[in-house]
């Protein structure tokens, strides 16, 4: 496993891995044995999942372990498009059905619903979820304007009183979807989401934060190194001891680092 590096003086733990599949493997390893300690220590393990191009390695190589107890684990993801089912190919629920939920068959994993009726009302049940399962580990992605899950830049809010809400995109986000081949074209992105909100993410005992890819060097540079605000939302990360960020050469080709 890459030893960790020093990107200033910053209370997260960052590791560069040599390539996508590297990350994969240490961040299950990661994952793994934070699932382990959560099913020793009460039982059950609750872990949040996003979805993404930049997850698929990192799902493979944990979705392929032997060591971990999916019957005592609660899935959960992030994040949903509003009026998209869960048949849609973009679809998040999708994502996790093929990759999570068929894969392995987890105890559990509660999906949010993007086509609900009163969408109001689904982000009040799924808060009502993640409030009476604690997260013992979110695994999320930072996007490529700095956002976590669907808390894109002029939505974000470092102290957002509520666990889940619906929010605009905007279109540095819709773009990203087209880019990563989930759409045709920006028009077919739909316009609103679910998210989970970034203090609900972060609340967990445990966060991994898995960023490969080129395409990311920008927001990891920012993230980083620049000041914490929700210009780019993931630069909260700096602030938090719980997390681990996992880059590849590639993302991490911006930054200054020392051992």
């Amino acid at each position: 496993m890459a030893a960790p590096v020093r990107v200033r003086d910053l209370a997260l733990e960052v590791r560069v891995h040599a390539d996508s599949d590297a990350v994969g493997i240490a961040a299950a390893d990661d994952a793994a044995r934070a699932i382990a300690d959560a099913v020793a220590n009460r039982g059950v393990a609750n872990v949040m999942f996003a979805s993404g191009n930049s997850q698929l390695a990192f799902l493979e190589v944990l979705t392929g372990r032997s060591d971990v107890d999916w019957n005592r684990l609660v899935g959960f993801h992030m994040d949903e498009y509003v009026g998209i089912d869960g048949e849609h190919p973009a679809s998040f629920r999708r994502y996790m059905g093929e990759r999570i939920v068929g894969a392995v068959h987890p105890s559990a994993f509660h999906e949010i619903h993007g086509d609900a009726a009163d969408v109001g009302a689904e982000c009040q049940r799924y808060a009502a979820l993640l409030a009476d399962h604690p997260l013992d580990l979110c695994c999320l992605g930072i996007g490529e304007n700095g956002h976590l899950a669907f808390n894109d830049p002029p939505v974000a809010d470092f102290e957002d009183p509520l666990d889940v809400k619906v929010v605009e995109l905007d279109d540095a986000c819709r773009r990203q979807q087209v880019g990563e081949g989930h759409f045709a074209s920006i028009d077919a992105v739909p316009a609103t989401a679910i998210t989970v909100t970034i203090p609900a993410l972060l609340r967990a005992r445990t966060v991994l934060a898995i960023v490969p890819e080129a395409r990311k060097r920008e927001s990891v540079r920012r993230a980083l190194t620049g000041p914490v605000e929700e210009a780019c939302p993931a630069s909260i990360l700096q602030t938090k001891g719980n997390v681990t960020l996992h880059l590849d050469v590639e993302s991490a080709a911006d930054l200054e680092l020392s051992k």
